[in-house]
């Protein structure tokens, strides 16, 4: 079919009719490009540098401080090194992809923006909705344990300012939090000062941060030369808890590398993202692997692993060596991780919210840019109101795992995304369909009848569905021609390459789902584990040896980074990031049901009706370019 209407769905001819009603769910959108971007564009300010400091400062939080002790006691002892190592390389993967569509698809948004791109409104929707919760319940989470650790500064809770400390309101039973709701506004008025300035704060609260880290790594280090490192020299060995336990360790400090998925959100607002943003995701990762795995080294050798305080390991073993005056820099180290992650998880907050609005799926106020400072100020600030509200009346610890489903959701759609562009990338343009009704004459054909008068009458879609194929060549006498071998020949190719990409998608569900059914009888697991197996085998080697896409070269915005090894690597990063997703607990998911079913609502009720793409006409990508010309002649 040459011109598809929006509610044809993909399918073409009769096949059409049953999409109709689901055809919201899968309508793509175009890459920005200088037809599309009728919005007011974000400030160009940030560079590599800036983009290093937001991802460090975004994914080194206070967990480092308190993870490792309860880590090593419980799970891997001496081998968290290679627990961290390994959980390293998996956030490698999801970084690789992010890396590729943050270079072809340069705006705000991040994963959220890639998924509506390449796989549709409808999960596009879900992504971006639970990353409105991760941003939300992160920053509330993080802002609240700030306040115990600002209080060793005054020497406990109870001697903290009364404006500052914690209350419990009478009958309620309410424990506000009024530091926590302080620094989230402090946090916000900082990101409506321009991007630049909380960029450079954010740099310089990392590098205190880092500091501390390095102080911990060299001082320990000397420590450990000088006592003979006595946490290594154990009877157990290395690996206490065998290799089991060194893999689960890997999966529970997984979440610690969470974070630099904040630098694909400010993608809109970097200089050169082609070149910067590869070099800020990469750098800002690596830079937090090595200190991760460093100052695990030194703690777990100053100590045996049995004896490190679960709550404070890294104070408690500067303390057996009488250092307890380390506590007050350990702690500073701690409040500015805090407080650096608190930036990182407002920051992405209002660009998603900004992004969404955009295309119709929110209202139209969220998508605001301030022309002074060029930020989406009235997002930032509804954002930030809404998250220091949830910080001061609610204890959010308990629902800090759904935190990792927006991630976790957001890597996996990521890998999918990157298996799409490589294999089978939108050969199709929305344009609005006004825009066929000032072309040529001959042009909008394609969009309706032409009366004696010459007007256009609207475009019926169920009765558009039923054309043939033969019937819209016809009407479009400008574009017909044959088809050749060779096109037939890259049809049945992305045919068999969209299907190859479900069915790996569905093997990774089976083989995740076994794996994590406990309660389920170990025969069927075994089995179900088989199949679901063999399916990601035989797809992952028949996307092998597939010829990927001609036109992945000029995908987007072209001259950026590449994922290497695809399609292996994106499908160890979905396997990866599906465990983990269902490896949360039915508790967790039971409470983010709640969260997506009123995403549903949302969506059903609003977005679905106010979409920028609700009329939009798709035609083949090359033939967009002629009509966009068409429009400008006419224009002219």
């Amino acid at each position: 079919m040459i011109v598809e209407d929006e509610n044809c769905g993909v399918g073409s001819g009769g096949g059409g009719r049953w999409l109709r009603g689901f055809g919201s769910l899968i309508r793509r959108k175009q890459v920005d490009s200088v037809h599309v971007r009728r919005h007011g564009q974000l400030a160009r300010k940030l560079s590599a540098v800036d983009l290093v400091g937001i991802g460090v400062g975004a994914t080194i939080g206070a967990g480092v401080y308190i993870l490792i002790g309860t880590v090593a006691r419980e799970q891997a002892g001496p081998a968290l090194v290679i627990s961290l190592l390994i959980a390293g390389i998996a956030a490698g993967l999801s970084a690789f992809c992010y890396a590729e569509l943050a270079c072809r698809c340069p705006s705000a948004g991040s994963a959220y923006h890639y998924t509506y791109i390449c796989i549709g409104e409808g999960i596009a929707w879900l992504v971006g909705w639970s990353l409105i919760l991760e941003y939300t319940i992160g920053a509330s989470a993080v802002a609240r344990g700030i306040t115990p650790n600002l209080a060793l500064f005054f020497g406990g809770e109870d001697n903290l300012p009364s404006f500052l400390a914690r209350h419990t309101l009478p009958g309620l039973e309410i424990v506000v939090d009024p530091c926590a709701a302080a620094l989230i506004l402090l946090v916000t008025l900082l990101l409506c000062l321009g991007i630049k300035e909380s960029s450079m704060a954010q740099s310089i609260v990392t590098t205190v941060n880092v500091c501390v880290m390095l102080f911990i790594i060299l001082v320990g280090g000397y420590l450990g030369f000088k006592s003979g490192w006595v946490g290594y020299e154990l009877s157990s060995g290395y690996f206490p808890y065998g290799v089991n336990g060194m893999f689960a360790g890997s999966a529970i400090v997984f979440f610690s590398y969470i974070g630099f998925d904040s630098v694909s959100s400010t993608a809109e607002e970097v200089k050169n993202p082609q070149r910067d943003l590869p070099i800020g995701i990469s750098t800002a990762l690596t830079i937090c692997c090595v200190l991760y795995m460093l100052v695990a080294a030194v703690i777990v050798g100053l100590v045996p692993y049995y004896e490190l305080n679960p709550d404070t390991p890294i104070s408690s073993a500067f303390s057996s060596y009488g250092m307890q005056w380390a506590v007050y820099i350990i702690t500073t180290g701690a409040v500015t991780a805090l407080f650096a992650s608190l930036l990182g998880s407002v920051l992405p907050q209002p660009r998603v919210f900004m992004a969404m609005a955009r295309d119709g799926l929110l209202p139209h106020f969220f998508s605001d840019i301030h022309k002074g400072t060029q930020i989406p100020l009235k997002s930032t600030i509804v954002t930030g109101v809404f998250a220091a509200t949830l910080a001061f009346f609610m204890d959010v610890s308990q629902l800090a795992g759904m935190v990792s489903v927006g991630t976790l959701l957001a890597f996996t759609t990521v890998a999918v995304s990157v298996l799409i562009i490589r294999y089978v990338p939108p050969d199709e343009v929305p344009i609005p369909s006004s825009l066929l009704t000032s072309a040529d004459p001959l042009l909008r054909q394609s969009s309706g009848d032409i009366g004696e008068d010459g007007s256009v009458s609207p475009v019926d879609p169920a009765s558009y569905c039923e054309n043939s194929h033969l019937e819209a060549l016809l009407g479009h006498p400008l574009i017909i021609k044959e088809v050749t071998k060779d096109e037939q020949n890259e049809k049945a190719r992305r045919k068999l390459a969209s299907w190859t990409i479900a069915l790996l998608c569905i093997g990774i569900l089976i083989v995740t789902s076994a794996a994590s059914a406990d309660w389920c009888p170990r025969i069927l697991r075994l089995t179900l584990c088989g199949m679901g197996g063999i399916l990601l085998l035989c797809s992952t080697i028949v996307l092998a040896c597939v010829k990927q896409d001609d036109t992945r070269h000029s995908f987007g915005h072209s001259g950026g980074f590449a994922c290497p090894f695809v399609p292996f690597l994106p499908a160890a990063c979905i396997l990866i990031n599906t465990y983990l997703l269902i490896d949360l607990g039915v508790a967790t998911w039971l409470r983010v049901s709640v969260w997506m079913l009123i995403g549903v609502l949302v969506y059903l009720f609003y977005g679905r009706t106010h979409s920028s793409l609700l009329h939009a006409i798709y035609v083949p990508s090359a033939y967009a370019d002629e009509i966009h010309r068409s429009q400008a002649s006419h224009l002219a």
